[in-house]
């Protein structure tokens, strides 16, 4: 068995990826604040293959603890999208960039011979190709993308036969997770559609990528089997097929019911558009998403109604801002 860091193991993908590391064999480390709750990773906590780190990426002691002993890293910790990190630039920079350079060393000196890190695909900004290849130039438009960008290119200086390194640039995450957000698009609008009856669009022609969760995490696990060759060095796009934002709230209307939810477009002054590619991974490593948007637009309906998902519409803990200003990060 080997054992797996997971950094951020209690954000929204994390608490899906640990308990599918724990099924696979793995023993499965996880460093994280906790700041969405010590919940969140209920369902497996007393699995005998998952120890819990209570810490900070920016504590030297913390790393070196959490990195003691493991095969692998797989590096989610970040203040995870554009409103967060702007709530306090010094903070976002301090987690998402001063930190990785660290916690890079801190890893290759303990031994790990795998690093996997979890970029993101608004490193690309907006590009007018029909298809975003990983060849195509970075132009990030958002601090919290250009730290994103500068990370790749630190991890690509570390890589070495002893230590591999390798980049996913995932589409947005959407569906179910134990520790839920409510803040990214497709998960938005079917927590609108559902709970208040009302979807609005903002703008509707922008394309946004987006993955299922339940693929997202596929991936960060066969990330740790495929052989080095394939990997070491390479960055791979994941996403499903693209679709522009009133595709993706048609959809959500579509399954939630268009009885039951009024669709309203307005206007935007967001550019973002981008149509990622995802053949490289598909034709390099064989991985093809299993997953639609319906099934996370489904899922997520099912959490509603069964009670997972309580105060959907107002409980800070599904909403990365607005917990971040309920508890002043520092």
């Amino acid at each position: 068995m080997k054992t797996i860091l997971v950094t951020g193991g209690a954000g929204y993908v994390g608490s899906a990826l640990v308990p599918k590391l724990l099924a696979a064999g793995y023993r499965t480390r996880v460093l994280d604040l906790f700041l969405y709750g010590d919940t969140v990773l209920d369902g497996v906590r007393d699995h005998s293959g998952l120890e819990i780190i209570k810490g900070d990426i920016r504590d030297r002691d913390a790393m070196q603890r959490a990195t003691a002993g493991c095969d692998a890293v797989i590096h989610l910790a970040c203040i995870s999208n554009d409103p967060s990190f702007e709530l306090d630039p010094g903070l976002g920079r301090s987690i998402n960039y001063d930190a990785f350079r660290p916690m890079v060393e801190i890893a290759r000196d303990a031994g790990v011979n795998r690093f996997i890190y979890a970029s993101s695909s608004s490193v690309y900004g907006v590009k007018q190709e029909d298809q975003v290849t990983e060849e195509l130039s970075l132009e990030p438009l958002t601090d919290y993308s250009k730290y994103k960008a500068m990370c790749e290119d630190v991890l690509r200086e570390y890589e070495r036969p002893d230590f591999t390194t390798a980049i996913l640039r995932p589409a947005t995450v959407c569906g179910y997770a134990p520790r839920q957000r409510l803040d990214v698009i497709v998960n938005i609008m079917t927590n609108l559609a559902v709970n208040s009856g009302r979807l609005t669009v903002n703008g509707g022609d922008q394309y946004r990528p987006n993955i299922h969760i339940d693929d997202m995490t596929d991936v960060y696990v066969r990330m740790l089997d495929w052989p080095r060759e394939l990997i070491a060095g390479e960055t791979f796009n994941v996403g499903y097929k693209n679709q522009t934002v009133l595709e993706l709230a048609e959809t959500v209307q579509r399954v939630v019911g268009p009885d039951r939810t009024e669709l309203v477009r307005t206007g935007t002054n967001d550019p973002r558009s981008y149509r990622v590619s995802s053949e490289k991974i598909k034709q390099r490593l064989g991985f093809e998403v299993t997953h639609t948007i319906e099934q996370a637009v489904a899922d997520l309906c099912d959490a509603f109604a069964s009670g997972k998902l309580p105060n959907a519409l107002d409980d800070p803990r599904y909403y990365n801002v607005k917990l971040m200003k309920a508890i002043h990060l520092r």
